[in-house]
């Protein structure tokens, strides 16, 4: 039998770089020999492509590919630039295509589809470097719609990564100060008090257009303060949840609706907050990870599937749209 030859992007530019190869590796483990061969292909953190431990161009490395499996977190791989580069390839792919992928990674922009398709979120206010006033003024107009605590988050980031947290108003002018700094823009985000929760859904699985996973309670305290928990494998998920079925039910249809209002293909994770008066969202992503500690894999194994079925159901998804 003829083995389907898949790509493995990993790597890439963005602070994510470890976590996607942790999540290029669980790929490649997670693949029969006998029915794939798989290549990794690695973006280093410059933006140069390798094949097999070589520089290469992203031509080379695609050619003779029959498809291929995103990894890459963040950055040129979820702000559609590696979607573009493969639609113009003509490389079958796994995934959400360039603008959704870009949008869903923009918390910024992507807050604006959501609110729109009445998906309730936490209240927040976008600022950026361009912006004609100084922290103390942007901390004081933040202050007239919301109180605190804040979380001031820069809006292309994922894993935690970049988010300072202000207890009160005092320290708001402080954090964002540092945030727009760092990353040029940020995103203030009153701050939920309630249990975090994770959700993937799967286009065309076992028999549902849209199928969503149970949801996977975050075991861990404010992980997105500590951004060292998912590298290190100590952020732990909760599969069955503690949530009560009706609670259950209303994740899963925020996270399905989320999906649909950023036009998604083949898979997403949202990120929500569940309190006892209501469910927030907090985000969503394109690229869910299967590194370990990860709460993809948590939850494709609490309905008895793995990462391997996943995969092989999102390499027929990919190569059937081509």
């Amino acid at each position: 039998m003829t083995r389907v030859i898949v790509g493995i992007l990993r790597g890439g530019t963005s602070r994510e770089y470890d976590l996607s190869l942790k999540t290029g590796a669980a790929m490649m483990r997670a693949l029969p020999e006998e029915k794939y061969e798989t290549r990794d292909i690695l973006i280093d953190k410059s933006g140069l492509w390798h094949l097999r431990g070589m520089p290469s161009t992203p031509v080379r490395a695609l050619s003779q590919v029959d498809v291929v499996l995103n990894a890459l977190h963040g950055g040129v791989g979820e702000d559609g630039s590696v979607q573009r580069l493969l639609e113009r390839s003509g490389t079958p792919y796994a995934g959400s295509r360039p603008l959704p992928s870009g949008l869903a990674l923009n918390k910024v922009r992507a807050r604006e589809i959501l609110t729109k398709a009445n998906v309730r979120m936490p209240r927040a206010v976008s600022f950026s470097i361009d912006n004609d006033m100084n922290t103390g003024e942007m901390a004081k107009l933040v202050f007239e719609q919301f109180g605190p605590p804040y979380l001031v988050k820069p809006p292309s980031e994922g894993a935690g990564h970049g988010i300072e947290y202000a207890q009160s108003i005092l320290e708001l002018p402080h954090a964002l100060g540092d945030v727009l700094d760092r990353f040029g823009s940020a995103l203030v985000e009153e701050f939920i008090r309630g249990k975090e929760v994770s959700i993937g859904v799967i286009e065309g699985f076992r028999n549902e257009d849209l199928y969503a996973l149970p949801p996977a309670l975050v075991d861990s305290a404010l992980p997105y303060l500590n951004p060292s928990m998912h590298s290190d494998g100590s952020l732990k998920h909760l599969v069955p949840s503690p949530f009560a079925y009706e609670q259950k039910l209303s994740i899963a249809d925020i996270a399905k609706r989320a999906h649909k209002a950023l036009e998604l293909s083949h898979f997403s994770r949202a990120d929500l907050i569940v309190t006892p008066r209501a469910i927030y969202l907090l985000e969503v992503n394109a690229i869910p990870g299967l590194y370990p500690g990860a709460s993809f894999p948590t939850m494709l194994e609490s309905v008895g599937s793995s990462v391997g079925e996943f995969l092989e159901h999102e390499i027929n998804l990919a190569r059937r749209a081509r």
